[in-house]
């Protein structure tokens, strides 16, 4: 397993992340071996959100491992606050003080600890007041409860917008990536180009938070298009792409999977893959792929195979 120090942050973080989203599809015995087969693959970075089934992703998390001091000082623990879709009254977002705080006591609560290393805002809130996101975190910080903080899915602007207020720097931004979801490389391999490739989308994303020392996390690494499934062992529609793979598998000794994953952690900007999986032997295919040491010529390769122009 590959790790980084995580600039501007006390953070050594493993390069692959055990993200929780789906992890009440298990019962609380495969949630332990889930949790286990991280730990002895070298993950030491869980990905949460309060709104990961309304909050019983955490519970069972907490109690699969069942959690203590000694366990918690093993992990890096993130959550995300901001998306509302628990209440009935349909999804929202809700950046105030007031949820901010409820939002990351509750998650304390579920996963029985009295800190959390990471606290992303979820998604952009277009209501959003930064003068109250910063006092949130300026109480959760200096009462111990949150470590560092970030954002998800968020272009420069809006990250600037809410640093200007906010005293703590924002350390992460995770945002969608895989080998053929890839409008965070796109515009700026086609610059200055008539092209629907050329366009951006994002602002820059990237190349903003490789200037400012934004750690991006990849979400989303096997899927095409927004959950519109796996494009590995997808013939119809990646045919040529999955050929280009499987040859590099076996070349490298590894699975498909660890190499949609080498893809993502050969880029320069020291990404963190979010992998989703609830099967402990898939976990390990991707934790192989931390380290595979990629060409450039096989990186770009693939890029071209998912059907990107290489002007």
């Amino acid at each position: 397993m590959k790790y980084f120090k995580v600039p501007d942050a006390n953070l050594e973080v493993s390069n692959v992340v055990m993200g929780c989203m789906h992890l009440t599809e298990l019962s609380k015995a495969d949630a332990r071996t889930l949790i286990e087969t991280a730990l002895e693959q070298g993950v030491n970075f869980f990905d949460h959100a309060d709104m990961y089934d309304c909050g019983k992703c955490e519970v069972l998390f907490a109690d699969a491992i069942e959690m203590n001091d000694d366990k918690r000082e093993r992990m890096i623990l993130q959550s995300k606050c901001g998306i509302v879709k628990c209440d009935g009254d349909g999804a929202y977002y809700d950046f105030s003080r007031s949820h901010i705080l409820e939002s990351v006591k509750g998650s304390l609560k579920r996963l029985k600890t009295d800190y959390l290393d990471v606290l992303l805002l979820h998604r952009p809130d277009a209501l959003m007041e930064p003068d109250e996101i910063a006092e949130a975190f300026e109480y959760l910080h200096s009462q111990g409860m949150v470590r560092y903080f970030g954002v998800s899915n968020q272009n420069p602007m809006q990250m600037q917008l809410i640093q200007k207020s906010v005293k703590q720097k924002l350390v992460f931004n995770q945002l969608q990536l895989s080998i053929v979801h890839t409008p965070l490389i796109d515009a700026g391999m086609s610059v200055n180009m008539k092209l629907d490739q050329s366009i951006d989308r994002d602002g820059n994303i990237l190349e903003y938070c490789r200037l400012n020392d934004v750690t991006v996390q990849a979400w989303s690494p096997f899927q095409k298009g927004f959950f519109e499934g796996p494009f590995l062992g997808d013939m119809e529609n990646y045919a040529q792409l999955n050929q280009v793979i499987d040859r590099l598998a076996e070349k490298y000794s590894v699975k498909n999977t660890a190499i949609a994953v080498a893809w993502i952690t050969r880029h320069p900007a020291n990404m963190q893959v979010i992998t989703g999986t609830t099967k402990p032997g898939r976990l390990a295919d991707c934790c192989s792929g931390s380290q595979v040491p990629l060409t450039k010529q096989e990186w770009y390769e693939l890029y071209k195979a998912a059907g990107n122009m290489i002007p």
